[in-house]
């Protein structure tokens, strides 16, 4: 299913239940955002986003620990978690999306190109999801967000 199709869904389902999203990405370098921003009527539910690709930016915008990320480093569950948390609080936002990762080519932050994380989020729980995907630098990055984008439909549905 494209993304397209998956973001028109969560955008749909977002309206119908009055509910507001943000993102917080990384890997996805604010594609994330432009997937929700594509489909009509989205300023309905979409607020906005931080697209952190610099650690610093993590850290002054998201508020993740700078210590949490020296320990664990930038592509964890940790990290994923709390950029999440930091978009429910700066956006004020019902949901949020949050993406880490690495998209290649080559290993970075001592995790091979594939690796990801994302998570999903509201005022109540918070789901990661660990990614190990193959592939070429943009489809790594398209896979992590139609990750991001069917999960948080899931959610949505249930």
């Amino acid at each position: 299913m494209s993304n397209l199709i998956i973001a028109k869904s969560v955008i749909k389902a977002l309206i119908k239940a009055k509910k507001s999203i943000s993102v917080a990405e990384s890997i996805t370098g604010g594609g994330l955002a432009a997937a929700l921003t594509d489909i009509a009527g989205a300023s309905q539910a979409f607020v906005g986003g931080v697209v952190a690709y610099n650690d610093e930016i993590k850290v002054i915008e998201l508020g993740v620990s700078k210590s949490d990320l020296k320990k664990y480093g930038p592509v964890s569950e940790e990290i994923v978690r709390q950029m999440a948390e930091g978009a429910l609080h700066k956006f004020k936002t019902d949901y949020v999306i949050a993406t880490t990762g690495v998209a290649g080519p080559g290993a970075a932050y001592g995790q091979k190109a594939g690796t990801a994380w994302i998570c999903i989020a509201s005022k109540k729980e918070a789901v990661a999801i660990a990614l190990a995907l193959t592939g070429d630098r943009e489809s790594i990055r398209h896979a992590t967000i139609t990750s991001a984008l069917s999960s948080l439909e899931r959610i949505l549905k249930s």
